[in-house]
């Protein structure tokens, strides 16, 4: 529950710091005072939007400090451990920070978070239920959320939900493929016609830059052979003179010199062994030459294979060393378009399977709303009753549409019926209910399901608007015995309910300095007395009004 609140330069308050205890908490004061401000602080702490207007004028900075005790609130300590956020005591401290340009700062217990982390722990630590909480109550939607939280059956909603996802996902992705596959018709036959093209040519990795060479080798072959033939003669073969010979014949002249002049035995071994040099490389030409096929036909083939490649490569404006690897892009790129025809056979047999399994969780659904329904049509009847409206006939009306589209809520449709009149046929809400008729049903079907809905902190921020007299009386009976479960903050303007809360503040503003600050004071007993009198008879507090005060409270002692 909350124990501590702090605002700091929020609004129209300077510095304001609260303690909170259980039970029934009533806040009170003038119109035009500030009541709400400690709920929209609040809020702020709990991840709602932050806005530059939050911070006060003058201010740089605007700041939210919320403290709350955790006892025997589980989901709260988990979320914490999830997020190595707990603390060693059972107590956890919200705080918000909003700049005058509209950036804000989120911790709990110190550590940085996102505003959205706030949000997430905040709906495990209060609900808050604004003064136009009875409009929403119109809504069909609302109604919905209202009916699944009073069930409390979240593992139905999330089942159908989730069922639904899968089907909405898998649909998708049909109708994504069935589009491509229109498209594709076209570009698929084009493809056929050229991988079975290049498929038919088979072009292997590296291939072409081999025949390349070898056609420029087969090309030059003759002058190749009769070059070799020629050198061959110089080298060796050379009757009259050839290089080998005269090598030898120099390596004989210094090894003789050699016999005068040590020196020059080294050249006559260098030459010496020149002249073994090309006389094996006389013999590599020779065998070269031997060996070499001048195969016309071979050439054929090769200038076929060479120009067929850059005749592909020309068609489909590439390099032609770059046929290969765009042969196999085309080919992956065909394969993938046939999968698509694969793929979309195998989604229709999955989308009407995952159909299934979402009609099978809708109906589940259906089943425990109805269930639900028939229980909180009576105990908000009996309510109503409570509430002044004893003639009041409540009743939820569930329809069930298995015929339209799946969506995440399921097939129902519901509808807030009420009759507040004897012989008065049952109509939708918007069409019978005045504003304060509205407002009571709205209370009365929030308090039902706050009892079932585990919050630990309840807040009603004017939710009493348009009732009075012994309605009043009523709502705050109710308010009261709400708080002895649950931890109960109501804003109100009315006596009879702010009499019946355990503890109260009021809610005073002031002009000082051409500056406005809003104070909010917990009250004792008198004051108490002095404020519920106020409430009875305005600015002007008589013996009468006083006396009356007295006696509200004392009604709820």
């Amino acid at each position: 529950m909350l124990i501590g609140l702090e605002v700091k330069n929020f609004a129209i308050v300077s510095n304001l710091s609260t303690e909170w205890r259980s039970g029934m908490t009533a806040i009170t004061g003038e119109t035009g005072a500030g009541k709400s401000i400690a709920i929209d602080a609040l809020s702020l702490c709990l991840g709602e939007r932050a806005e530059a207007s939050a911070v006060r004028p003058s201010s740089d900075k605007a700041e939210v400090c919320a403290q709350f005790d955790l006892t025997d609130l589980p989901l709260a300590q988990s979320f914490l451990e999830q997020h190595m956020l707990n603390n060693d005591d059972n107590e956890c401290l919200l705080r918000r920070v909003v700049c005058k340009n509209g950036r804000s700062k989120s911790y709990i217990n110190g550590s940085a978070v996102t505003a959205s982390q706030l949000k997430e722990l905040g709906q495990y630590l209060i609900s808050i239920h604004g003064q136009h909480a009875h409009q929403h109550l119109l809504k069909a939607e609302h109604q919905l959320q209202l009916l699944d939280a009073y069930a409390g059956h979240h593992h139905l909603v999330n089942d159908v939900n989730n069922n639904y996802k899968q089907f909405a996902n898998l649909q998708k992705e049909f109708k994504h493929l069935e589009q491509q596959q229109q498209q594709q018709a076209a570009q698929k036959q084009l493809l056929e016609y050229q991988v079975a093209e290049l498929d038919e040519f088979a072009l292997q990795e590296g291939e072409f830059d081999l025949i390349e060479a070898e056609h420029y080798k087969l090309s030059n072959s003759q002058t190749i052979l009769e070059s070799c033939q020629r050198e061959l003669q110089y080298l060796y073969e050379s009757d009259e003179q050839n290089a080998c010979s005269m090598l030898q014949h120099s390596a004989q002249q210094f090894a003789e010199l050699a016999q005068y002049d040590e020196s020059l035995a080294g050249v006559a071994a260098l030459l010496s062994e020149a002249a073994v040099q090309v006389e094996e490389a006389s013999r590599e030409v020779r065998n070269y030459t031997e060996q070499a096929d001048l195969d016309p036909a071979r050439l054929g083939e090769v200038e076929n294979r060479l120009s067929g490649a850059m005749d592909l490569a020309r068609k489909h404006h590439i390099k032609p060393q770059q046929l290969v690897e765009f042969h196999q892009s085309i080919a992956q790129e065909l394969e993938s378009i046939s999968n698509n025809s694969n793929r979309l056979e195998q989604l229709e047999s999955e989308i009407e399977s995952a159909l299934l399994s979402y009609k099978q969780a809708a109906d589940e659904l259906s089943k425990s709303r109805y269930e639900y329904a028939n229980t909180l049509n009576t105990l908000i009847s009996e309510s109503m009753a409570n509430l002044s409206m004893e003639n009041g006939v409540f009743e939820i009306a569930l329809t069930q549409e298995s015929s339209r589209a799946p969506n995440s809520l399921g097939y129902d449709n519901v509808s807030f019926l009420v009759s507040t009149n004897p012989g008065q046929p049952l109509q939708p809400l918007a069409k019978v209910a005045s504003g304060g008729e509205l407002s009571r049903i709205s209370l009365a079907i929030q308090v039902i399901i706050a009892q079932k809905v585990t919050t630990p902190t309840l807040i009603f921020d004017e939710v009493d608007v348009g009732i009075s007299g012994p309605t009043a009386s009523a709502v705050g009976k109710l308010l009261r015995q709400l708080g002895k479960s649950t931890q109960v903050i109501c804003v109100t303007h009315l006596p009879q309910v702010a009499s019946s809360a355990h503890q109260q503040f009021f809610v005073a503003k002031e002009i000082a300095q051409g500056e406005t600050f809003t104070h909010m004071l917990p009250l004792n007993k008198d004051g108490r007395i002095n404020e519920i009198a106020r409430l009875l008879g305005g600015d002007n507090i008589s013996k009468t009004a006083k006396a009356n005060a007295k006696e509200l409270i004392m009604a709820h002692a």
